[in-house]
């Protein structure tokens, strides 16, 4: 059978093929054309959670798309990390992990994915001091130097919460015994948001948490800060002295969080997320949030951002091996 072809098929046909032709491209200036899922591996009310969502929030206002948060907590962070791993990698699904991600190789040796190599690096959304905190009602204790000689004179007595086994609550707690030479028992969560709940409840001692989590529950009096890791004070918290100030020089230790997407992202969505990113970190919503919380925006290049990774997870297995820390 034989048809014959009227020119208004041959421009239908044409304008159909020329739409074809520019549908990569008006994909790439276009983005996002739907919401976008990020993976968020802890359950909300821990840190990565209070900046994951304001950064979504200000993403929907820059763009018109949701960005989705999409908690799936569990195994230190592994669990979500993996599920992320394996997402498409269609532009729109995101991961926001944190440095509990470089301690982990360390921890599981089993893991379903690798860091490096089955994601790719975009942000660092946020960094802040590990702040130590009790609850006072458990840990009456004036001052840093009067809760040391408490938990000295009692080893074993006391207890720290931490987001799982294998973040950097528990090594941070690890690395403080180290140093101080002490024995604190580590009672591991399902992500940061439970094990403060529990020590604001009473259930637990303390923690060795990121500021970002616990700033409100310290301004509010529900815990108490005692010190707060590494050589100078923290604008959130003007009062409370460092580790440098109380003995503790080499006491170090950095919570920052950080986006990543699945390998095989399309490079402009790649681009087009860094881009948001340091959008809305000027926006005056999330300038005033990150203050409240002690946190800074350090806008490091993915290539930066990388390099930051590697150098993490060779720092952290020489933390775990020392210590002696495992999966309990």
């Amino acid at each position: 059978m034989i048809r014959s072809f009227t020119r208004r098929d041959v421009l239908r046909a044409a304008g159909a093929a020329g739409a074809a032709s520019l549908a990569p491209f008006a994909q790439a200036q276009g983005w996002p054309v739907k919401p976008v899922t990020v993976f968020v591996p802890f359950p909300a009310g821990g840190g990565t959670d209070a900046f994951a969502r304001p950064l979504a929030a200000q993403f929907a206002k820059q763009t018109g798309k949701q960005l989705i948060i999409d908690n799936r907590g569990g195994a230190g962070g592994t669990v979500g990390a993996s599920i992320a791993a394996k997402a498409p990698n269609d532009g729109y699904s995101l991961f926001m992990g944190a440095v509990h991600h470089t301690i982990a190789p360390s921890m599981y040796p089993r893991l379903d994915y690798d860091l490096e190599r089955d994601f790719v690096p975009l942000t660092v959304v946020a960094t802040v001091p590990q702040v130590v905190v009790v609850n006072p009602k458990r840990i009456q204790a004036a001052d840093f130097k009067s809760f040391l000689d408490m938990v000295r004179r009692s080893p074993g007595k006391y207890n720290y919460g931490s987001a799982g086994s294998g973040t950097s609550h528990h090594l941070a707690g690890e690395l403080f015994k180290q140093q101080t030479k002490t024995f604190i028992t580590h009672i591991p969560y399902r992500g940061a948001g439970p094990a403060l709940q529990d020590l604001i409840s009473g259930n637990v001692d303390m923690m060795f948490d990121g500021l970002g989590s616990s700033a409100n529950h310290i301004k509010g009096g529900r815990i108490k800060a005692l010190m707060v890791s590494g050589g100078k004070r923290n604008p959130a918290l003007p009062d409370v002295p460092c580790a440098a100030e109380v003995g503790l020089p080499d006491y170090t230790v950095t919570t920052w969080y950080g986006l990543w997407a699945p390998k095989g992202t399309p490079a402009d969505a790649q681009a087009r997320v860094i881009d948001e990113v340091r959008k809305a970190m000027q926006s005056d919503e999330l300038k005033a949030i990150w203050a409240s919380q002690g946190a800074e925006f350090p806008n490091l290049s993915q290539q930066q951002f990388a390099a930051l990774v590697g150098s993490e997870i060779k720092r952290w297995a020489g933390v775990v091996k020392v210590s002696g820390a495992r999966i309990d």
